[in-house]
């Protein structure tokens, strides 16, 4: 499983990336995560930071920042 999290390094990215990698730990799924913060990357899925891509598919963008258990739906419908 692939996951990146869109950012520029704002603090909601940075929380944003957090949650994924507890998500990742607490599922027990083996997934790279990857933080992108080059512009043009992000507007690729959007243009609302911060977003998390699962699997090459835009699963979430902007504020407010998804739970812990919302993001960890996210990753299971994914596997």
């Amino acid at each position: 499983m692939e996951i990146k999290v869109l950012g520029p390094g704002c603090a909601n990215c940075h929380t944003m990336e957090q949650l994924a990698k507890k998500a990742v730990k607490e599922l027990g799924i083996d997934a790279k995560i990857e933080k992108v913060s080059e512009i043009q990357e992000i507007m690729r899925y959007t243009m609302s930071t911060p977003g998390l891509v699962i699997n090459g598919k835009l699963k979430h963008s902007g504020k407010p920042l998804p739970s812990l258990e919302k993001v960890k739906e996210l990753i299971k419908a994914e596997v």
